[in-house]
């Protein structure tokens, strides 16, 4: 298993798209974690990608290996709601490559996350976190998030309701 010292955070690039839709694709087929239930091509995830740039509060950083340049995880800040008074606000996520779990990954990436938000003109941050994943809730607590509230059944995915947990940060 590499060290922490084996992995790169930078922002995320057209040639991360194929890897980057692999992992989600993962979590889309494999668990509750996000509710879309039709896995994507790279094409049609392409604007996802666009719609980060490596500047501003919107922002899609990547880990990779040190060692074989291979795509770990990702994190990243999301308009909140579409709504112009939503412009400080963002929504935050952390996918890991399935067999990179563990290793500190998603802490490195939440560290420049919000390393780089902090000179953006963001007030809040919010992370919503289907139940259960004991992994999610904890990174997010580390980070300073608190739990506002949960959304009951809010989504059915492989026949069965799920919770989701809404959390926030103060970030200015």
């Amino acid at each position: 298993m590499p060290e922490r010292t084996d992995v790169q955070v930078r922002a995320g690039a057209e040639k991360d798209l194929a890897a980057l839709t692999d992992i989600y694709n993962h979590y889309i087929r494999e668990t509750p974690i996000t509710f879309d239930v039709t896995p994507f091509t790279p094409e049609e995830r392409r604007p996802w990608l666009l719609s980060h740039p490596e500047d501003g509060p919107h922002r899609l950083l990547v880990a990779r290996s040190a060692g074989d340049g291979r795509i770990l995880g990702y994190a990243t800040s999301s308009p909140f709601r579409p709504k112009a008074a939503y412009a400080t606000s963002v929504e935050t996520s952390v996918y890991l490559a399935p067999d990179a779990g563990g290793r500190g990954i998603g802490t490195r990436l939440y560290t420049a996350l919000f390393e780089a938000l902090a000179d953006q003109d963001v007030h809040r941050a919010y992370a919503g976190v289907t139940l259960p994943n004991e992994a999610s809730i904890r990174i997010h607590r580390r980070f300073g998030f608190q739990q506002i509230g949960v959304y009951e059944e809010v989504g059915r995915k492989f026949g069965t309701y799920h919770d989701v947990a809404w959390l926030e940060k103060r970030l200015s």
